[in-house]
């Protein structure tokens, strides 16, 4: 790990932030100051000036719309704009850009970058995740969703869950079931379906905080061409997995930088509240200090593998275990020094369901007690800790597999499910 950026970083910064002043209200507080509806148009309007500056997805090829910008340029884009209260897209961005768009990139045949690309960064496509099922969580393996050939088309058949922003989409990448007879993690194809058909159905899933940005997807008899296979048929798994790497990476930029922000703005609560002189509080504020150093530190070592060219692996792992498992425990805190109001919270609510609130975010009772409620499930998206442990013992650190448990292929778990 190397925790200097080199000189031409700083060139870079300071382009950024004049692009950044040239574009923002001179009284800019960061997108959480504002009001829920204005935060949505002002995302909105934001991202159509990312996309006329080249911005919206900084480090794709210039060829497909992208920025073309350099590892390096792409890191300090992001923590310019995160330090700034800005967004880098909007909800389906991170589905569409960091996830789908990257493993088309990386995956995708010429046709497919040269069709799907440019339109998701027009904004006509927006996409959503469909991993989950009821029955196949933690274990993705398990996955029952069925696709199968008809002609020139996939014919799609089950349920996916916890789509997040389903309902604001209109494609969806699906793991599938494409040959339900040969180890499970063999028989799954990465298909990209569209929304805007009879076959598919959106429920909205309500949460804690009373919002629905998590849905489930239903599919009957949808249908997707024959040419919509991103990667190989049955050959899903690698792809998925290229996804889930992106999906846990990337955040190696923000993350510290966002619960450095979420830390100040809990020491402002204590002292607000009159905390800081409680020896427990300040003890427990201490820890969360020396967690969010150590998390900086864990995203410079990631950032080091990326600037030097190297996409995301199976040590990301460790990221996402350290961070979710911290936002519990820093969540805690922040209910503790609210103090009886945390149970008739007061205030706006998260903007967000996943991580810290936005920058910028009312220092209430609300917003803390949403991010309490927000932190439970960190631990369970993208993978529980669980996964990422095992992830980590068998691909990092060569431990053996957990002994088989299960039947090896889909048919046959599915026959012993059944008696």
């Amino acid at each position: 790990m190397d925790p200097r950026y080199p000189a031409e970083a700083e060139t870079y910064r300071e382009k950024v932030r004049a692009f950044l002043g040239e574009h923002l209200p001179k009284d800019w507080a960061g997108i959480g100051a504002l009001a829920p509806d204005a935060a949505g148009r002002f995302a909105e309007e934001w991202r159509a000036t990312l996309y006329e500056n080249g911005l919206l997805a900084a480090a794709w090829p210039k060829e497909y719309g992208g920025g073309g910008l350099t590892p390096l340029e792409q890191v300090i884009l992001v923590e310019e704009f995160y330090k700034a209260g800005v967004p880098t897209g909007t909800a389906n961005d991170v589905f569409g850009i960091q996830m789908v768009g990257n493993t088309i990139l990386q995956w995708g045949t010429d046709e497919q970058k040269r069709h799907f690309l440019p339109r998701i960064l027009s904004g006509e496509d927006k996409w959503c995740q469909g991993y989950s099922e009821p029955g196949a969580g933690s274990d993705l393996g398990s996955l029952g969703t069925r696709a199968t050939l008809d002609g020139d088309e996939w014919v799609v058949n089950g349920q996916k869950i916890w789509t997040s922003a389903a309902h604001l989409a209109n494609w969806i990448f699906v793991l599938t079931r494409t040959d339900p007879d040969v180890p499970k993690h063999k028989g799954i194809t990465f298909l990209l379906v569209p929304m805007d058909q009879p076959g598919v159905e959106v429920r909205p899933i309500k949460m804690l905080t009373g919002s629905s940005e998590f849905n489930e997807t239903f599919f009957t008899d949808a249908r997707t061409p024959k040419d919509n296979v991103v990667g190989q048929v049955n050959g899903g798994w690698a792809v998925a997995m290229t996804l889930l790497g992106y999906e846990r990476g990337e955040a190696a930029a923000t993350t510290p930088i966002a619960y450095k922000i979420d830390l100040d703005r809990l020491l402002a609560l204590a002292r607000e509240r009159g905390r800081t002189d409680d020896p427990l509080i300040r003890q427990r504020l201490a820890w969360c200090y020396s967690k969010v150093e150590i998390m900086r530190y864990l995203g410079m070592r990631t950032l080091t593998g990326f600037l030097a060219g190297r996409g995301p692996g199976p040590e990301a792992s460790i990221f996402k275990i350290y961070w979710s498992e911290y936002h519990q425990k820093v969540t805690e805190l922040s209910l503790d020094i609210i103090g009886a109001e945390a149970m008739v919270p007061s205030g706006r609510w998260p903007t967000t369901a996943f991580q810290t609130d936005v920058p910028g975010a009312p220092n209430d009772s609300a917003s803390w007690v949403g991010s309490f409620y927000n932190a439970r499930a960190g631990t369970i998206y993208a993978g529980t800790s669980q996964v990422q442990r095992n992830i980590l013992g068998e691909m990092v650190l060569g431990l053996p597999k957990e002994p088989q448990t299960q039947p090896s292929t889909w048919r046959e778990q599915q026959a012993a499910a059944r008696g």
